[in-house]
């Protein structure tokens, strides 16, 4: 058996498309959706990743409001913009792009967010409705993993389900909404970390493995049944004097052995990626119509 690929850029893509012609039936409202974007410093990856993320705005028609700051300002500079974009009628998504450089209080800015603007899903008020099942903004990987298994024809309802990480990104949210009673949900769920006896154990009892745990090689093919579905949301940088830039991207499991035994395997690169920015897209799109009392 050899997996079938989740193609996470065809995922998005389709999604996308689905986006850019809501917000076209919105503009024919007069509503625009528009994302604030915040960027401190210059750390390289942090700004490719958000220039990816104001390439999708325009892509799909959202206004992008472009702030990057420099490493020096002050904490109370940067509350202030928080502050403003919070009452900007224009902006219905705030994205303060982590991690902040040293110095600066991440907490405060997360909290300082209006939970109705929070569509990374941070904001402990929308944390709390997610865990309760109350309508919340769902965090970005976690939402995006869930769509990906469900365009793929997944059941995750009676699912037996391992996440190996807890992490408050991926992790822990992954699991409260796979256990949620809802069409998404419904799963069994065991969350394993590092502290895990037996980690194997686990993990080859399981349906579907979800990998987050930021370590190559982490789930290897003797860890996972036949016919699994793994998805691997590890991102590693591993040297690789091949490759111009020095390094290649792997993510935590070994794919090329697993994937013999898997039914269904996402790639590192092309596989979680590509929907964690699409899912900010959709709840950009999704706080645009709250704001407008339009039924969501």
């Amino acid at each position: 058996m050899t997996a079938r690929i989740i193609d996470g850029k065809q995922v998005a893509a389709e999604m996308r498309a689905e986006l850019k012609a809501e917000v076209a039936r919105l503009k024919e409202q007069g509503i625009i959706p528009g994302l604030g974007v915040v960027l401190v410093g210059d750390d390289p990856a942090s700004k490719s990743y958000v220039t990816a993320k104001e390439r999708a705005c325009e892509e799909i028609g959202i206004y992008s409001d472009d702030n990057r700051l420099d490493a020096s300002i002050s904490q109370r500079e940067l509350m202030a913009l928080v502050e403003k974009m919070n009452g900007d009628p224009k902006i219905n998504g705030i994205l303060v792009q982590s991690p902040l450089p040293d110095g600066l209080n991440e907490p405060e800015v997360v909290l300082a967010i209006d939970p109705a603007k929070d569509v990374d899903g941070f904001h402990p008020v929308n944390v709390g409705k997610m865990v309760i099942g109350e309508k919340a903004f769902w965090p970005c990987t976690p939402h995006g993993i869930i769509q990906m298994l469900i365009h793929s024809g997944v059941t995750i309802e009676g699912a037996d389900i391992v996440i190996v990480g807890r992490g408050n990104l991926v992790g822990k949210p992954l699991a409260n909404l796979l256990i949620q009673k809802s069409n998404m949900g419904n799963a069994t769920v065991t969350v394993c970390h590092t502290r895990t006896k037996n980690l194997s154990n686990h993990t080859k009892r399981a349906d579907i493995v979800v990998a987050a745990v930021g370590r190559p090689n982490t789930i290897t093919a003797d860890m996972v049944k036949d016919g699994a579905v793994v998805i691997d949301v590890g991102v590693n940088r591993v040297e690789d004097a091949t490759k111009k830039r020095g390094y290649r991207l792997v993510g935590d499991v070994d794919f090329e052995t697993v994937k013999e035994k898997a039914s269904l395997i996402t790639p590192v690169p092309g596989g979680v990626g590509p929907m964690t920015i699409t899912m900010l897209l959709y709840n950009t799109v999704e706080s645009a119509k709250r704001a407008a009392g339009l039924d969501v």
